[in-house]
C-alpha cells in the first residue's frame, strides 16, 4: 500500500515541549560562567534555530570573545545531551494523532533545528521515533530551515509527493519553510517564537493535536 501523504514536524515546541529541559541547559552554561539565566519564557522566544543561534541571540552583546562563545555551546550541549528528558513532554493528543496517520498510511518526518543526535535521542526516549520515516536535524545537510531544501529533501528521501505534503510547526522559521517548499503551514500555537499569531503565515492554526486529524482530513 503506497502512502497517500506526507506530514512533516518541526520538534522543539511542536511535537515535544522541551523549554524546560533547554531552559535547564542554557541556565547551568550561564550559571557556570558567571552570566545572567533565562525564565521558561525568554527561553521559547529563543529556540527556534537550534542550540547555536539560541545561544548567541542569547549572549548578544555581554559575550564577545568567539573561543568563550564555542565554549559556552559545547557546554550547553554537552549538560543537555544528558539531561535531554527530564521535564520535556509531549504536546497533548500526539500519540493519538500519530497513530491514526500511522493506519491511514501516511509518511510523517521531522525537520528541526536541533541536532540530528539530540532530535533522535529525545525522540526514542519519549517513545516517538518509531512513528518517523526521517528525522533530519540542523545538521543532516548543508541547509537547515527556513531553506526550502531541508523540507523537500526529506520529502524526496521518504518518496513523498510535494503536492501531497503539509509542514506543521510553532515559529516563523517553520512557516517561512513551508512557504519557502510550497507546501501547506499548519501553525501550533504558543510556540517557541517571539512572533504573535498574526505575524506568521499559516494555513490553519492549532492548540494540540486533539482532533487534528480532522484538519488533516481536509487535505487528503
Amino acid at each position: 500500500m503506497t502512502q497517500i501523504y506526507t506530514i512533516l514536524f518541526d520538534l522543539d515546541g511542536t511535537l515535544v515541549d522541551t523549554a524546560p529541559d533547554l531552559m535547564a541547559a542554557h541556565n547551568h552554561v550561564m550559571k557556570k560562567y558567571g552570566k545572567n539565566e533565562k525564565k521558561l519564557s525568554d527561553i521559547k522566544t529563543l529556540a527556534s534555530r537550534g542550540a547555536w543561534v539560541m545561544m548567541q541571540r542569547s549572549f548578544k552583546e555581554d559575550v564577545k570573545d568567539e573561543k568563550t562563545k564555542k565554549l559556552m555551546v559545547n557546554e550547553f550541549i554537552d549538560f543537555y545531551s544528558k539531561n535531554i528528558n527530564n521535564q520535556s513532554k509531549p504536546i497533548d493528543g500526539i500519540f493519538e494523532f500519530l497513530n491514526w496517520a500511522k493506519a491511514k498510511n501516511i509518511s510523517m518526518a521531522v525537520c528541526t533545528n536541533k541536532r540530528e543526535s539530540l532530535a533522535i535521542d529525545l525522540l526514542k526516549k519519549i517513545n516517538m521515533y518509531k512513528y518517523f520515516d526521517f528525522v533530519a536535524g540542523a545538521d543532516t545537510f548543508e541547509f537547515n530551515k527556513p531553506d526550502a531544501r531541508h523540507l523537500t529533501n526529506v520529502i524526496e528521501i521518504i518518496g513523498g509527493d510535494l503536492k501531497k505534503t503539509l509542514m506543521v510547526g510553532d515559529s516563523e522559521v517553520d512557516a517561512m519553510s513551508a512557504q519557502n517548499a510550497g507546501v501547506p503551514f499548519i501553525l501550533v500555537e504558543e510556540g517557541y517564537t517571539d512572533k504573535s499569531i498574526a505575524e506568521i503565515k499559516h494555513d490553519h492554526l492549532i492548540k494540540n493535536f486533539k482532533n487534528f486529524k480532522e484538519v488533516v482530513e481536509k487535505f487528503l
